[in-house]
């Protein structure tokens, strides 16, 4: 990936991605993806499994080698100064590896002597009280989750110009998914960007400004949380007392009728608004009901088909 001598970086972005591919054998990871990422922003990076989050972090950090278009992180090409990148950047991979018999401390004093001691010690232990990690611990008793919460701190431990998190809160319990998610907007406020790719779509709606949405290598949508959110889908199931006239719920915009049983039960799908679903539904004899909120990549399919 050689970068193009007319482009120039825009210094007021931290990620500058352009026509980005990749392929394993016959399987096309990356599409020409174009990213662009504003210094101090939080932007989520979502699709379901599989879609080529992982193989554009790689990329990022020249840990595997597109074969074409480039990118510029902080306004460096990561292949012709990687070294330069990884000191800038702090990374959390999907899958971290450990030396198991070291303790927690000992594995992040050595993270901390990568990077040249630049990590202060302080900083580490509050990060680590925060996340409840004890640090006296050997890796291989910890659970997931607590080897995750040591990826987490060995990412942000130098205070790094962009963090870079593939799937962060993976294998952390609803409460450390909290305090995770907090740990990203505290070192935003302190000037740090943050690119975090997420299969979980509430988790990227609860902390990113802006969103790509990839899907088979390919960049669907770039869009801003807020647009994201309003484009909520929601299925119903409705079991009546008696008979009805099921017009009058499939002529409500943005109701799709998946299936019904008979004129007394009706099984379907809203985007938008639900208050007119709702409102209908009032006036009608409901025997049961029951709501489902379907998997992101089912939204994928019904979105981006």
């Amino acid at each position: 990936m050689k970068t193009n001598k007319i482009f120039k970086p825009n210094p007021e972005l931290a990620i500058q991605v352009k026509g980005l591919t990749k392929s394993y054998g016959k399987v096309q990871a990356l599409n020409r993806i174009d990213l662009e990422v504003k210094r101090g922003e939080i932007f989520g990076f979502l699709g379901p499994n599989g879609a080529g989050k992982t193989t554009t972090i790689r990329c990022f950090l020249d840990m595997i080698r597109p074969d074409g278009g480039f990118a510029f992180l902080l306004g460096h090409n990561p292949q012709e100064n990687p070294l330069t990148v990884q000191m800038l950047t702090g990374y959390l991979p999907g899958e971290m590896q450990f030396y198991e018999n070291l303790t927690a401390e000992r594995q992040l004093r050595f993270f901390s002597d990568m990077r040249n001691g630049r990590s202060e010690w302080s900083y580490v232990r509050k990060l680590a009280d925060q996340l409840d990690l004890d640090l006296k611990q050997p890796i291989k008793n910890l659970s997931k989750g607590n080897k995750q919460k040591i990826g987490v701190i060995q990412a942000l431990m130098h205070k790094p110009e962009l963090l870079l998190l593939d799937e962060p809160t993976s294998g952390l319990d609803p409460l450390m998914q909290k305090e995770v998610l907090g740990l990203i907007r505290e070192s935003n406020q302190q000037g740090t960007t943050i690119f975090f790719s997420s299969h979980v779509m509430s988790e990227v709606e609860n902390v990113a400004q802006r969103v790509a949405i990839i899907r088979a290598g390919k960049i669907i949508e770039v869009a801003d949380t807020e647009s994201l959110t309003r484009r909520t889908l929601n299925r119903f199931m409705v079991r009546f007392k008696q008979k009805i006239d099921i017009s009058q719920i499939s002529r409500i915009n943005g109701v799709t009728i998946l299936s019904k049983n008979g004129s007394d039960q009706i099984k379907f799908q809203t985007t938008g608004d639900i208050q007119k679903v709702i409102q209908t539904l009032g006036t009608l004899p409901i025997q049961d009901l029951e709501t489902e909120h379907p998997s992101l990549e089912e939204i994928f399919l019904t979105y981006y088909k």
